[in-house]
């Protein structure tokens, strides 16, 4: 097997890719069985496509998974039937790291196989496999189950059991009382070399053999699978009422009614020949923002508003301009995807002030079109969208025109109360 590429200083490899397998394919029988409406129980909506606050309960998965920046990429599986409208989705909630959104297997472990195929063009070093019926993994699970991964070459969350245990017979005779202080309840995600991961589902596959989670494949081949401390919410939605239980968590982690601000700040060189693009517009000038992206430096500040608001981190963080896939790339497209990671944490934008300081160009007659295309990215109303310029009489970079700069305060309000008013079959 292929080890992981050596880790530096800090545990990291400095280039690692690390792709993410959603599993979201399986039928869900003990979750129709009692409870649902009548839809659902009779096969007709699978239990990861149930609406959990007013959208797929999978899509809170795929949400964490992609506001963590340490992954790349991300491949979905669904049921066959459901893998145009699982695209719909990722498209509507701008779920851009989903690189392919693939049919399942009979089994679950048939879903992450397929998906490490799908992954076979650009292998990546790791790959964290995630359960779509767990929706409420934190992103800071998710890291840290990659640095354990990186480092140790596996990283798999876990709790230790709590509850007493006993052995019984099938009638429900104890039989005795089991050590339970060296046993763990395994969770997901499940990080793991891809090649090593690859090659135990082929092995499994070959042999015949059923497994309930990716670390008995791995322990098959030999590999050494290291436990991270797993989150007591990080539940597994199998009946009806664990769903409600998510929903009543997702409310309180959410705060209710707080709000959350986040303050950005970006300058950025004036260069000639540059196309002048400031909030989403093209405004004429004989210079433009030098940057890896299109330089929109007033886009740029609010993104990194609403990072901020989150902590997580800056668009540095995301979208690094050593990446040639975001060379020349607009900038208002990579707020979208912002909003996005937003939306996963549970929050949408709901006020933007941003200020553009420059001696030129003189933005006011383009202030509309810049507020237009600032609310369609951020997802918001063009009625919450303030863009102000002001100059520095003459001072400084923007006084004499070498650079530009913009700054940003923006509200963010949590999605608890608009969403769970939304009807069942909503998709924010």
């Amino acid at each position: 097997m292929t080890d992981p590429e050596p880790c530096g200083r800090d545990g990291r490899p400095p280039t690692a890719h690390v792709a993410a397998i959603l599993a979201a394919a399986g039928a869900g029988v003990r979750f129709r069985q009692t409870g649902m409406p009548a839809p659902v129980a009779e096969g007709m909506t699978p239990k990861t496509f149930v609406p959990l606050a007013g959208r797929p309960l999978w899509s809170h998965g795929v949400c964490a998974l992609s506001a963590c920046d340490l992954i790349r990429d991300a491949v979905l599986v669904t049921p066959a039937e459901w893998v145009t409208e699982a695209r719909r989705v990722c498209d509507e909630l701008g779920l851009t790291k989903v690189k392919a959104v693939v049919a399942g297997g009979t089994r679950r472990q048939d879903s992450v196989h397929n998906a490490l195929r799908a992954l076979a063009d650009d292998p990546p070093h790791l790959v964290a496999v995630h359960d779509g019926a767990r929706p409420l993994a934190s992103t800071d699970l998710i890291r840290r189950c990659i640095e354990c991964a990186l480092e140790k070459g596996s990283g798999v969350a876990a709790l230790p059991v709590t509850d007493t245990l006993k052995r019984a017979t099938p009638e429900g005779r104890v039989e005795g009382t089991v050590d339970r202080s060296t046993l763990w309840a395994m969770q997901t995600p499940q990080v793991f070399g891809y090649t090593a991961l690859l090659e135990g589902h082929e092995a499994a596959l070959h042999d015949g053999v059923d497994v309930t989670d990716d670390a008995a494949l791995v322990e098959r081949m030999g590999e050494v699978v290291w436990l991270v401390r797993g989150e007591e919410t990080n539940l597994k939605i199998t009946r009806p009422a664990d769903l409600e239980l998510a929903e009543r968590i997702l409310v309180a982690r959410l705060g209710g009614d707080t709000v959350r601000v986040g303050h950005g700040f970006d300058a950025h060189r004036l260069e000639p020949g540059r196309p002048c693009v400031l909030g989403g517009v093209t405004v004429p000038h004989d210079r433009g923002p030098l940057g890896h992206s299109d330089g929109d430096v007033l886009t740029h500040a609010i993104m990194d508003a609403v990072l901020g608001a989150l902590v997580l981190g800056d668009i540095g963080c995301h979208f690094p301009s050593t990446d040639p896939a975001y060379e020349g790339v607009r900038s208002v497209g990579l707020a979208s995807q912002v909003a996005a990671l937003a939306r996963g944490q549970g929050y949408v934008v709901s006020g933007i002030d941003a200020t553009l300081i420059a001696q030129a160009p003189k933005i006011a007659s383009h202030v509309p079109a810049m507020r237009q295309a600032l609310a369609e990215a951020f997802g918001c109303g063009i009625e919450a969208v303030s863009v102000k310029g002001t100059t520095t009489e003459g001072m400084g970079f923007t006084g004499t025109g070498e650079g530009i700069a913009a700054h940003a305060v923006v509200v963010l309000r949590p999605l608890a109360t608009a969403v769970l008013d939304c009807p069942a079959n909503s998709v924010l």
